[in-house]
């Protein structure tokens, strides 16, 4: 006997209470329908209301994820120039052509020759900061700027990288602002489904044999599953169609 399962996504919540309103379209008489007005209208109330929020969560996820693409690429050019000059100061440090004292100006430790971790997006955000911040300052103390890469440089790239990190921030801030809205919503549409399933298998519990029964029961939105077993003697009585007596 095939077991019922409530729809664990949005797409099929919503087709399950499509499915219930294109049956009521096609009914001449409403009140010949195995769902009660009440619930029938809940779900008219109710479905539009899912349908455009799972159409704006999709919107925001696939806005974010195209912007995504170009973001990654802005935070490798972004990480690669910060990464690079701070090696050719470290190496400048090496040759005495700045003093070591001076690093403190960019946030680096002066005994460590070694780049900081810019792994993650909020370190890059940090140091690049620091680093365009202190170049600048040991410039005006009359400090001969480092050159490939240059900091105006740097910060070309670092700035184009910032205002992609924030609108990142904000796209990603939007999705799932989305999400939870279109999340508080799921309880609300399993109900209303269980609902109309229920009183939809009531009516049509009498009706046989059984196949028939669920494919009227299919029409409403229902969605049935065979146990592998099950499954397993469907598709053997299909393979002999001829010989009933081979049927399991």
């Amino acid at each position: 006997m095939p077991y019922r399962r409530l729809p664990n996504t949005d797409q099929a919540r919503i087709r399950a209470l499509k499915a219930v309103c294109e049956m009521a379209d096609k009914t001449d008489d409403i009140y010949e329908m195995p769902v009660d007005l009440k619930t029938l209208t809940a779900v008219r109330n109710f479905l539009p209301h899912l349908e455009a929020a799972h159409v704006y969560y999709k919107e925001c996820f696939d806005r974010q994820s195209k912007e995504g693409h170009k973001h990654q690429n802005n935070v490798k050019t972004a990480r690669l120039y910060v990464s690079h000059f701070i090696q050719v100061l470290n190496l400048a440090v090496i040759r005495s052509e700045v003093r070591r004292a001076h690093k403190e100006f960019y946030g680096l430790d002066p005994k460590s020759n070694t780049v900081p971790d810019l792994t993650s997006e909020a370190a890059l955000v940090e140091w690049g900061r620091q680093v365009i911040e202190g170049e600048n300052k040991r410039i005006a103390q009359g400090g001969i700027p480092i050159y490939n890469p240059t900091i105006a440089k740097v910060k070309v790239h670092y700035d184009i990288f910032l205002e992609s990190y924030n609108r990142q921030k904000n796209l990603q801030a939007l999705t799932e602002r989305s999400l939870s809205e279109l999340s508080a919503m799921r309880p609300e549409a399993d109900a209303l489904i269980l609902d109309v399933w229920n009183q939809v298998e009531k009516k049509f519990e009498f009706v046989t044999p059984n196949e028939k029964r669920l494919n009227i029961c299919r029409s409403y939105g229902m969605i049935y599953y065979y146990r592998t077993s099950e499954k397993l003697k469907a598709e053997e009585r299909k393979a002999c169609p001829l010989f009933p007596s081979m049927q399991l």
